[in-house]
């Protein structure tokens, strides 16, 4: 199915779908699991729709063939820069070439917006999960970021950092 902007209609199921990608059991399924990293959610239904709210951001959608969401991408721009967060497909469908998707639609996106690179933040020792960017053309920029310390995107179980990446296009 194509890559679509997700509606605010969307938030309950973009919250179930986002959640069971990073945390939880149902994470456990897919190989971008965070569940051994960090507790609590991933992101909530308040926080997704006010994202809806900011004229900055996008979020995109993957669908089934039977219209439910099976990936999702947040974009913000940043300007002059592009930035991809949020990343996720469901743990039952990965690596089956929907994630290549979105991150095609993202380039897209970027390209509308005259944005020449994407940006991203990755957990440090993710080392599965940067090695795939960079498969897709990211790359470490040598920045190095605290973990989020308002818990709002969850609770470290040991100390984390995130890196940054880029791809320019």
């Amino acid at each position: 199915m194509p890559v679509i902007k997700a509606l605010v209609s969307d938030v309950p199921e973009l919250n179930i779908l986002v959640n069971s990608a990073y945390r939880g059991e149902t994470s456990k399924k897919g190989w971008t699991t965070e569940a051994n990293l960090l507790e609590g959610l991933r992101i909530d239904e308040a926080t997704l729709y006010g994202y809806f709210e900011d004229p900055d951001i996008i979020i995109l959608k993957n669908t089934g063939d039977n219209g439910s969401i099976t990936g999702c991408v947040y974009l913000e721009k940043r300007s002059p820069k592009l930035y991809v967060g949020m990343f996720s497909v469901s743990p039952l469908l990965q690596a089956k070439g929907i994630g290549r998707q979105l991150l095609i639609a993202a380039e897209e996106y970027a390209r509308q917006l005259d944005c020449h690179t994407l940006t991203m933040t990755v957990i440090s020792i993710r080392h599965e999960l940067i090695a795939w960017y960079q498969r897709r053309g990211y790359q470490p920029n040598g920045e190095v970021l605290p973990f989020h310390h308002d818990k709002k995107f969850g609770n470290p179980k040991q100390p984390i950092e995130l890196i940054v990446m880029e791809k320019n296009i």
